[in-house]
């Protein structure tokens, strides 16, 4: 079923042609900005860190990614809404040895971070990647680039933060559990990108669109 689904679903948001993407992310054609939220890096490292058995290999698989989708839209920019790396905990040496050899590979891209709650714990990305460091609201456009969800008096809002998920329930008991986009009248909601993270559901409301994503394809969970 999958390999027959879209990787991107093309919106109008603002009055602003907008792809989402499978693969958890928002593409901006006009200004040719990729934007992400909740990337998390080094969490796993984080969780190791405190003694928690958990896999290795988050750091790589989601740098692995970014690169697809940069590889595969023409990218100048990218945006991080928030949330780039955990915690202090993941200024682990191989985290950031695996994070300065990606950024070395991209050398024109511009990256802008706009910080997150985690960002104000873990502290902001080494100087040397040369990211773009702001506060919450960044007003692009039409846009109000944010980490938290919160109304913006003149600008459409693009934000993360709370990772939505929505249950698909079938006609026994069973559950599934999808990263989605949550599109209101004033918000967008992105998918957290790190995929080592969990997630807040969200109902279907009236007049809200919700997107699902597997990674391998993109579907609309609400009627149009």
């Amino acid at each position: 079923m999958n390999a027959q689904l879209p990787i991107e679903c093309p919106v109008t948001v603002a009055d602003t042609p907008l792809l989402l993407l499978a693969d958890k992310a928002l593409y901006w054609p006009d200004a040719q900005a990729l934007l992400i939220a909740d990337l998390h890096l080094g969490k796993a490292a984080a969780y190791r860190a405190l003694g928690q058995p958990v896999p290795s290999g988050t750091t790589a698989h989601n740098l692995a990614r970014l690169d697809a989708l940069l590889a595969r839209y023409a990218c100048r920019w990218l945006i991080v809404l928030g949330d780039f790396l955990h915690a202090r905990q993941s200024r682990a040496p191989a985290t950031m040895a695996a994070l300065a050899a990606w950024r070395a590979s991209h050398p024109e891209l511009r990256i802008s971070l706009i910080r997150g709650n985690h960002d104000l714990s873990a502290g902001d990305p080494p100087a040397e990647l040369g990211i773009e460091v702001v506060a919450e609201p960044y007003l692009v456009g039409p846009f109000a680039l944010q980490h938290s969800p919160e109304p913006h008096p003149s600008h459409h809002v693009l934000a993360g933060h709370v990772h939505p998920v929505f249950h698909l329930r079938g006609r026994g008991r069973e559950r599934v559990r999808l990263a989605c986009f949550c599109l209101d009248e004033r918000l967008c909601l992105l998918p957290a990108f790190g995929s080592f993270t969990g997630g807040m559901a969200i109902d279907a409301l009236p007049g809200r669109q919700l997107y699902g994503v597997t990674g391998e394809g993109i579907w609309r969970l609400t009627p149009a």
